[in-house]
């Protein structure tokens, strides 16, 4: 193991770490070095296909692309994806597990050790540097006992830790301090170093809190990081982004997504962002969805029946009915495709209690939750246009019925989704699709968009471009990448 590692951690959660760790891996790939993200255990119901056939957090497959590698289920090996209030499907070195509660998964977790370490030493052996993110904040010292996210894992790996803090949620020096004040002593020494992120203004009016915060924590600060606007094109890792998130684009074609509570996968929607000719609305709990919109969105969800549930408990049911009637369209995107349907049985209770609902009855299908979880990177054809599309599956249970006669697609001889016979109603397994850029252009096109003509893939590799200058210009990565060390195991029992 000649890798050297340096691990990021944050004063809370949503500080920037994910953004930072993938600016770092461009940074430094770059730089000609051959780099790997890593996450221990990561919690987010956005989840990416890996070319290993599982499935890891979105932002790890974000890095991954940053570093120029393909998407293993080695960067991410334990991945919790929340089901329900207390509980969580746990996902281990991309396979589906079990579905815990979080209770038994705390009184388990020293079990995934093991798997963690094991992921750790292949990325090690085949990299120059492996970047490694931390999930949450290590000042929850109440979880510290039998930790894997945070200093648990970078005392067992022993891989020296960077603290982020993010001073445009105020309060940034008392954080990053008292973050250090209240660490076990063996855990505070783990800290060489601080970022200060998400910086507005000028930054010279900061120099007396960079030297209070080097006095206090007794840590050189690498730099302070200015906002970087350019975040809003890159994947978010999970569903804080988007409690605040309101309208995105000008354009006069209004595209209206449910922001459901188990929302899953909803980088679906990313392509949709930087359309000139479409105005994204997500719609809040309590809020109507607007009755100027063209097309209403119900997406991905780790918890269908319960979502369906909340979704009616919105009244988004009846506001979704009367776009209809007035000729809107609808696109359902796996789970969403599966409320579209008349029914959804899940009798072995893999996605919450066991039981039945009736769906929203916009097409003549219906869902049974049970079998193997699909997990596939998918090429297809879009049925009415013949266009390519490429996308993933990662979906439980199978759905049929009269209208998937009438596919959305064509995955080989294979056909995924369904359509009313309308043709304004349609529902697919296809999470991505909307990213391959001619079907979103004419797919855009059929409600009425005016779409653009850039690339989705260009956008994305341009900003991590910029966001990697932007980290070149504003931290000292010399000294970051000096700090980064050849890790050095702790014995286990």
């Amino acid at each position: 193991m000649n890798a050297r590692a340096i691990m990021l951690q944050g004063t809370g959660s949503d500080v920037g770490k994910s953004l930072i760790a993938a600016g770092l891996a461009r940074a430094f790939t770059q730089r000609g070095l051959r780099v790997c993200p890593f996450k221990p255990q990561n919690m987010s119901n956005n989840a990416a296909v890996t070319a290993d056939g599982g499935e890891i957090g979105r932002a790890q497959a974000l890095q991954a692309l940053a570093a120029r590698l393909p998407p293993s289920v080695h960067l991410n090996p334990v991945l919790l994806k929340p089901e329900t209030s207390t509980g969580a499907q746990v996902i281990v070195q991309g396979k589906r597990l079990a579905s815990l509660k979080a209770r038994d998964y705390f009184a388990r977790r020293r079990d995934f050790l093991p798997a963690i370490l094991d992921s750790f030493s292949r990325c090690c052996a085949e990299s120059d540097l492996v970047i490694v993110e931390g999930a949450g904040s290590p000042a929850e010292i109440n979880l510290r006992d039998g930790d894997l996210a945070n200093m648990g894992f970078a005392s067992t790996a022993g891989v020296p830790v960077v603290l982020i803090g993010d001073i445009h949620r105020g309060g940034v020096i008392a954080s990053l301090a008292g973050t250090l004040q209240i660490l076990p002593e063996a855990d505070r020494a783990m800290i060489k170093a601080i970022i200060v992120n998400r910086f507005h203004g000028d930054i010279e009016l900061f120099r007396e809190g960079v030297a209070a915060i080097e006095s206090l924590t007794g840590r050189p600060c690498l730099g302070v990081v200015p906002y970087f606007p350019g975040a809003a094109k890159l994947p978010a890792e999970d569903a804080v982004a988007l409690e605040t998130a309101a309208t995105s684009g000008s354009g006069e074609c209004v595209i209206a997504i449910l922001r459901l509570s188990r929302i899953a996968n909803f980088d679906d929607l990313d392509p949709l962002k930087n359309e000139p000719g479409v105005k994204l609305v997500m719609v809040q709990p309590g809020e109507a969805v607007p009755g100027d919109a063209r097309l209403v969105i119900v997406p991905g969800s780790k918890s269908t029946i319960a979502d369906l549930a909340f979704l009616r408990e919105q009244g988004w049911d009846i506001d979704i009915a009367a776009h209809v009637r007035r000729g809107g369209h609808v696109l359902g995107l796996c789970g969403g495709y599966q409320m579209l349907g008349t029914r959804i049985d899940d009798p072995q209770g893999l996605e919450g209690p066991a039981g039945s609902a009736p769906g929203l009855g916009l097409l003549d299908v219906e869902t049974m939750l049970g079998g193997d979880k699909t997990l596939t990177r998918t090429n297809a054809r879009h049925a009415s246009t013949g266009l390519a599309l490429e996308g993933y599956e990662i979906h439980l249970g199978r759905t049929s019925g009269a209208d998937c006669d009438r596919p959305f697609a064509h995955v080989d001889e294979r056909p995924d989704g369904a359509i009313a016979p309308s043709g304004r109603i349609c529902g697919t397994y296809l999470h991505g699709c909307l990213a391959s850029d001619e079907f979103r252009r004419a797919f855009l096109a059929e409600i009425g968009a005016a779409p653009g003509n850039q690339r989705h893939a260009d956008v994305v590799e341009t900003t991590l471009d910029q966001l990697a200058r932007h980290l070149e210009v504003h931290l000292d990565l010399d000294r970051l990448l000096a700090l980064a060390e050849v890790p050095t195991p702790a014995p286990q029992p």
